[in-house]
């Protein structure tokens, strides 16, 4: 095995290790974390957030906190790049109660 490889590998499980202690909540919650894509030379990563992720309303603020706590704590890593994959419709969107007025969902009706 190649020391670039090594390198890589120890950077993926170090990035892994500080998901699942700085981010519990994701899968508390339901959610989960994966790591879509590393290019250790570049300092890039991108992480894919699913299952209870996508859709969530927060999940942007989760988003935001993996960005900006990675490229602080992980000194290889410069760019965060993730997402719920809401946008290629591969993901859930929010739905609330009471968006189609035709839909009978079993929301809570407005009292007023």
């Amino acid at each position: 095995m190649s020391s670039a490889s090594t390198d890589e590998d120890e950077l993926r499980d170090h990035i892994t290790r500080f998901m699942q202690t700085n981010f519990p909540q994701i899968k508390m919650h339901g959610g989960t974390a994966a790591i879509q894509g590393l290019d250790a030379e570049a300092g890039e990563v991108t992480i894919m957030l699913g299952g209870a992720c996508s859709g969530c309303g927060i999940s942007p603020m989760t988003i935001q906190a993996l960005k900006t706590r990675m490229t602080k704590e992980i000194e290889e890593i410069n760019t965060v790049y993730a997402d719920t994959g809401e946008e290629d419709g591969s993901g859930m969107s929010p739905s609330f109660a009471g968006d189609d007025p035709d839909d009978d969902d079993g929301g809570a009706e407005v009292p007023f």
